[in-house]
């Protein structure tokens, strides 16, 4: 029975009513001596508990889009099957452009969010250089499937869940496509394919998206694997102008550190109340040695670049979490490098999902500006709808209510 499911749902829903039954009916029909009437009573009392504890965990667990199975619940899902040491490229010394074309097969997804506006395509990808194999999720734009737009290829952003989390969450909790889709049609924001691959490929640990020889190269299945697969099935840009990354709380420090370290793969991030050093992840293992913390640290490595990437970030974060981290960033930063910062008030709630998914239209709005797609404007075959002019426009103002980063710097 599925973690996530329905019936998991109900099945709990009922056990929980006759937990509250059985001590209505039973309590004083208890026969026996004492102690044995004493432990029934005490029985019926645990199991009352555990099943009440069960069914707010199941709960929270669906709104949130914590854990996707059983496996990762229970700390036994292994998606690793080889972690070579890659090198600094993260390619192993492969030729990239010479690798066969990945030819996937994709189901309907089941889940929450999974089956809204167009529905999510989900496939099972072994990566050839990461040695990775999960699932991949892609969400396909309106647009996609009009005959108007067969020969045009779109732009990707690629999601990350926050750890622990599903890669799921972004289609089911964080509703994307349905905030997305209507405003896609209207051309108010470009027809992005969505892909969100699973980010938790290691029993009861963090990756940190780091690549760690013998253990996990989470970096290269991110950055190589998915979007080489990406590109060779759908209709998606090339990289690095087509391609973007964004993510909430661990997946938001991902996104930042997966574009400040490869230009040549990635144009712009979104980064949610993420952080710089992985050690704020306690169980992450980029946190595991010093040398591990700094070349996973967006700050650090956009500090000590010798050239600037060619990238732009996005920040949101509310004070000690997120916000210092993206001003640190915003220091460091050099042309061609460009950092937008939006603070968010502490009024507009904590660390939650609460918090991100007003985020996801002003994120998706900004990455419309800035990744260069707007010039394919017109009605015909490989173009783009005309997108309204948001001249005068704050691109940081988000659904939550919050501050641009000049009136951040205003504040006491």
């Amino acid at each position: 029975m599925s973690l996530t499911g329905t019936p998991f749902l109900y099945t709990l829903v009922a056990l929980c009513l006759v937990a509250v039954v059985l001590p209505l009916v039973l309590w004083s029909r208890m026969r026996g001596p004492r102690l044995v009437r004493a432990a029934g009573r005490v029985l019926m009392l645990l199991f009352a508990q555990t099943t009440a504890v069960a069914l707010v965990f199941t709960l929270v667990n669906n709104a949130n889009q914590l854990y996707d199975n059983w496996g990762d619940l229970l700390g036994t899902s292994d998606h690793v099957h080889e972690a070579a040491d890659l090198g600094a490229s993260g390619t192993g010394g492969m030729a990239l452009e010479k690798l066969p074309k990945v030819r996937q097969v994709f189901k309907p997804g089941k889940g929450p969010g999974m089956r809204e506006e167009g529905g999510v395509l989900v496939t099972q990808l072994r990566g050839r250089v990461s040695g990775v194999q999960a699932e991949v999720n892609v969400w396909l734009p309106p647009q996609y499937r009009d005959p108007a737009y067969r020969d045009h290829r779109f732009p990707v952003v690629e999601v990350l869940p926050g750890y622990p989390g599903s890669s799921k969450a972004w289609f089911g909790t964080m509703d994307a496509p349905q905030q997305l889709a209507p405003l896609m049609r209207s051309g108010q924001i470009e027809p992005f394919i969505i892909v969100s691959p699973r980010t938790t490929l290691l029993p009861g640990v963090d990756t940190g998206c780091a690549n760690i020889p013998g253990k996990v190269n989470a970096d290269s299945w991110l950055s190589i694997d998915v979007p080489k697969m990406v590109m060779d099935n759908f209709r998606a840009q090339a990289a690095p102008d087509g391609w973007a990354v964004a993510g909430y709380s661990a997946g938001a420090h991902c996104a930042a550190k997966l574009a400040v370290a490869h230009p040549d793969r990635y144009r712009a991030a979104v980064s949610m109340s993420g952080y710089n050093d992985p050690v704020a992840v306690p169980n992450s293992l980029a946190a595991k040695t010093p040398a591990l913390r700094a070349a996973n640290n967006p700050y650090l490595l956009l500090k000590e670049a010798g050239v600037p990437p060619r990238v732009a970030l996005y920040f949101s974060g509310q004070p000690r979490d997120g916000y210092e981290a993206a001003m640190a960033i915003d220091r460091a930063a050099k042309p061609p490098t460009t950092v937008d910062v939006v603070f968010i008030p502490r009024s507009a709630g904590g660390h939650t999902m609460a918090l991100w998914k007003p985020q996801v239209v002003p994120a998706f709005r900004w990455l419309t500006e800035v990744m260069g797609t707007r010039h394919q404007v017109g009605t015909g075959p490989g173009t783009t709808p005309p997108v309204p002019s948001t001249a005068g426009s704050r691109p940081a103002e988000l659904a939550s209510g919050t501050a641009s980063r000049a009136t951040a710097a205003r504040r006491p």
